[in-house]
């Protein structure tokens, strides 16, 4: 089989993503492989479809415990055999798993970095026929790196114990001085190297000064009520008082952050992950873990300490591929607190390190070019259009000032008093304050002083800022920092150079997602499907199908499993296993909308090569012979493999095709006169108001199959 049929039969993808194709032979080839691919890139794909296609074990090491559940989920839907060993499990759990591993039942393997490192799961694995390994977030090696984790350097004596056995490291995030210092401290043996590029296209870069935080969130928030999202904050204390702040103004917010129990995290973090909750508040420092395909807006309350935890944050948002927005929310004295931690560190290798990445982050921040190309400059990718479209430098958001008066008025009063004093007194002596320093020091006597008493000192740090961040003043690095002219200063200060700055327009845009013609209303029902058999599952709604899935399903109506099949990102698996209660429900759809459903393009079933199908509605009669040996829903969902959701999607479907059942093999008398007699009550056929009028005494697939049974009855 091609790798081709593969990805079409696993995933139901029809190509490659950029760099996917090249990382999957390899593996398959056996070969090292180095990539650095952004959030949203498809690197789980790049390690579960060699796992579909090669004999052995393959094992994917990683730090995000808190995500590990979620993998494992994604990939059984595939219909690999899959598990996890992490500390989150009790013993009984983890003698499970290793009972399954050590009889060779497990094709992949999910572990975190300290247990790569026992040497009793070293010499399990050694018993093992091992396909490769793969090292998810492979930055953490690297002291270069932005998330340096001692733990991972245990994991370069992998290529010692298992000289034969490929090592694949994935990481989002690392600049040239990072990426050579994974492959040494790995031993990558001549990999195949991948530098995907840093640039995601469908995300929106936004820079907002920072004035009342509160007051900003929860305007973002109104205007965007349904989307699922991420704020972060620096510390728990912000991230306790923005979450509340949200509850008591009506938004679903969570705060997520280490002080929380670890059953107080996870509970957060699925109830975000399964759509039950829009926002979650997290602190930037511990690090979420999110595989959630759907984030629309990641927003940083506060300044990063460095570009690569910003960069891997925002791309936390539209790892499906659709717009999203990350917005930034600045203050100078952010950089100030942070720079008060930074001194505190004793080491200074350490320091210079934390100090030399948080002036990078700043001047992100501050800068006048368009935010994506100041981001991929950072990776040593030069950005090539003259304007991304999409940041609020591109798109106007942002103008263009002549300021060169302004910055002449603060230049000269850093020229008048010897480049001796920080920013804080020459903003006051251009404002004309009031203050013992100034009048200890004469500067009251100053021809600049109070040259700018017309606005207020916010103003004239901004000003400094923005001469900071063009270069035409520079800023010490003492203790107490002063601030000197330059000679690009120079030049602006006697008027030889003009000087601009950037300024936010009063009216900002919103960002909205585009994603073509489709079925809104339809979309909808399909996501509360989706919600339904995740619930049902247990398991985070994106692992049943994406919401770009959904929008092709909207868009294209299906109308069988081989028309379904031709929806990207429907595989075998997940056809199988979850087409028929999709299906049902486009079918009823379309029946109601008949003319909408007309209007949208229909798929055509493409011409089948040799290999043999199931005749139409083969699987409908296979549910209908179980149901004739008068087994139950429960029972005949366990004897197909199949959830009962797709059970009840099938009765109803044979149903509307004129069989005819006891409905009582299938619900309980007592609970039927009850869910018909709220149908009746709340004169309804959605499902949604009957199971919520139950309060919670009615599931959905009780609730379908008494409405189909009432339906079948009224003719």
């Amino acid at each position: 089989m091609s790798v081709y049929d593969a990805l079409k039969r696993v995933f139901g993808f029809d190509d490659f993503r950029p760099n996917q194709r090249g990382i999957v032979e390899a593996l398959l080839g056996g070969r090292d492989v180095f990539a650095v691919m952004p959030t949203g890139g498809g690197k789980s794909l790049c390690y579960q479809l060699p796992a579909h296609m090669l004999d052995g074990l393959c094992v994917v090491v990683s730090p995000l415990i808190s995500l590990m559940k979620d993998q494992v989920d994604a990939a059984k839907a595939t219909g690999l055999s899959a598990e996890f060993l992490n500390s989150s499990q009790g013993a009984v759990e983890r003698r499970r798993v290793q009972g399954l591993l050590e009889n060779h039942q497990i094709d992949l393997l999910y572990v975190s970095p300290e247990r790569f490192a026992m040497p009793g799961f070293i010499a399990v694995l050694k018993s093992l026929k091992m396909a490769f390994v793969a090292i998810d977030e492979a930055h953490c090696i690297s002291e270069w790196g932005h998330d340096f984790r001692p733990d991972y350097l245990a994991l370069s004596q992998i290529s010692a114990h298992f000289p034969k056995v490929a090592i694949a490291a994935f990481t989002a995030t690392a600049t040239e001085r990072v990426q050579r210092d994974i492959v040494e401290k790995l031993g990558l043996r001549s990999p195949h190297m991948v530098r995907a590029s840093f640039d995601r296209p469908n995300l929106f870069y936004q820079v907002v000064l920072k004035e009342n935080l509160n007051r900003q969130l929860l305007r973002f928030l109104r205007d965007h009520p349904n989307d699922s999202g991420i704020i972060y904050r620096t510390t728990r204390k912000s991230v306790e008082a923005t979450a509340e702040f949200l509850q008591e103004q009506g938004i679903r917010a969570l705060p997520y952050h280490a002080g929380l129990s670890d059953a107080e995290r996870k509970l957060h973090q699925e109830q975000f992950n399964r759509d039950e909750v829009n926002v979650v508040v997290a602190t930037i420092a511990f690090g979420m873990g999110i595989d959630k395909s759907n984030v629309r807006f990641v927003l940083h309350g506060d300044l990063p300490k460095n570009v690569e935890g910003y960069y891997q944050e925002t791309g936390r948002a539209g790892r499906d591929g659709e717009p999203a927005h990350c917005g930034l929310y600045f203050s100078q004295g952010d950089a100030v607190k942070i720079r008060y931690f930074i001194d505190q560190i004793e080491e200074p290798h350490e320091q210079k390190i934390a100090l030399e990445q948080l002036n990078h982050m700043v001047r992100l921040a501050k800068s006048n070019v368009c935010r994506r190309k100041s981001i991929l400059a950072y990776f040593g990718e030069q950005y090539s259009l003259p304007d991304c479209g999409a940041c609020d430098v591109c798109c106007g958001e942002v103008e263009r000032i002549d300021a060169t008066e302004d910055a002449q008025k603060i230049m000269s009063a850093i020229y008048r008093t010897g480049g001796k004093f920080g920013a804080v007194h020459i903003a006051d002596i251009v404002a004309g304050a009031d203050t013992q320093r100034i009048r200890q020091f004469h500067h009251d006597e100053l021809k600049t002083y109070g040259a700018g008493r017309d606005r207020d000192k916010r103003y004239w740090r901004r000003m400094i800022d923005d001469l900071l961040m063009q270069g035409c003043i520079v800023q010490s690095d003492d203790q107490y920092p002063v601030l000197q002219l330059a000679e690009k200063g120079m030049e602006v200060l006697k008027g030889r150079k003009p000087f601009k700055m950037l300024r936010q327009k009063e009216s900002v845009r919103t960002v909205t997602v585009d994603v073509g013609d489709y079925s809104v209303r339809l979309f909808n029902e399909l996501r509360a499907e989706r919600l339904r058999l995740a619930r049902e599952q247990g398991v985070p709604p994106f692992v049943i199908f994406s919401d770009r899935t959904l929008r092709e399903m909207a868009r294209y109506f299906p109308t069988e499993e081989s028309t379904l099949r031709m929806i990207s990102g429907v595989g075998e698996a997940k056809a199988a296993q979850f087409g028929a209660a999709f299906l049902a429900v486009i079918g009823t759809y379309r029946e109601a909308h008949l003319e909408e459903a007309e209007e949208m393009s229909v798929l055509q079933v493409p011409v089948e090569g040799p290999k043999k199908k199931k005749p139409k509605g083969a699987t409908y009669l296979e549910t209908l012979e179980l149901a004739r040996r008068g087994l139950s829903v429960e029972e005949m969902a366990a004897e197909r493999n199949l959830v009962p959701g797709t059970i009840v999607a099938h009765i109803e479907k044979l149903m509307e095709q004129g069989e005819r059942f006891d409905v009582d093999q299938f619900i309980d008398p007592k609970k039927r006169h009850e869910i018909e007699a709220l149908f009746v009550r709340h004169t309804t056929d959605a499902l949604s108001i009957v199971v919520e009028a139950s309060q919670g005494r009615i599931s959905y697939e009780e609730a379908r199959l008494v409405r189909a049974f009432m339906a079948q009855d009224a003719f």
